[in-house]
């Protein structure tokens, strides 16, 4: 699957919006993926999911295990792992808490994972996913995303492989371009929505 293919499954799915979006990290962007929309339909997250695999094969060999950051990185990591015959495994947060492995979760020695994420923006998700799996006996030997929009600036602390690369500005919102600054500010994503 090429780059352009993947772009493809995002526009045909109504998932690459364009305007003055709120992005979880805080940070402004007049483009945002709204990968939740790709993976209400199984059969577009089956086809990103097993390039991902692909790539990840290439990239890193044999994965035994794939951790994902809650809630967005379940869904690709689960389908994700089928395609590379491993382990789906997620770390999620105690209300306040940083993230850790829960459910009788584990990597033990000799297994080899990779956090699989579903778009990496500054790499936060990602870098506490890998924070919290310091203490595990396994190797975590690298990680990846469908899209990395950080042009590859996204710091995680381990090697980062996506389907595409993209440069997506960003800006902080005391810094905005006058142009996005004249569009109405939409915080499409989950963090922070509070409960009704």
């Amino acid at each position: 699957m090429t780059p352009e293919d993947v772009l493809e499954e995002f526009r045909s799915a109504g998932a690459l919006l364009q305007g003055h979006f709120i992005l979880s990290s805080g940070l402004r962007s007049p483009t945002f993926l709204q990968k939740m929309t790709i993976f209400s339909d199984p059969a577009r997250t089956e086809r990103l999911c097993r390039a991902l695999a692909e790539v990840i094969t290439r990239q890193f060999g044999r994965i035994d295990i794939v951790v994902s950051p809650a809630i967005g990185g379940i869904i690709p990591g689960y389908e994700t792992a089928r395609h590379l015959g491993a382990k789906a495994i997620f770390v999620e947060r105690d209300p306040g808490g940083p993230f850790t492995l829960r459910r009788g979760f584990s990597i033990p020695a000799g297994a080899r994972a990779v956090i699989v994420e579903d778009i990496v923006t500054t790499g936060l998700s990602a870098r506490e996913c890998l924070a919290s799996l310091k203490d595990e006996a396994g190797e975590v030997v690298g990680a990846a995303c469908l899209i990395d929009r950080s042009g590859g600036r996204g710091e995680i602390g381990l090697p980062l492989v996506s389907l595409v690369t993209l440069d997506i500005p960003t800006y902080s919102p005391d810094a905005l371009p006058p142009e996005l600054a004249a569009l109405p500010a939409v915080k499409p994503g989950s963090r922070a929505i509070s409960a009704p």
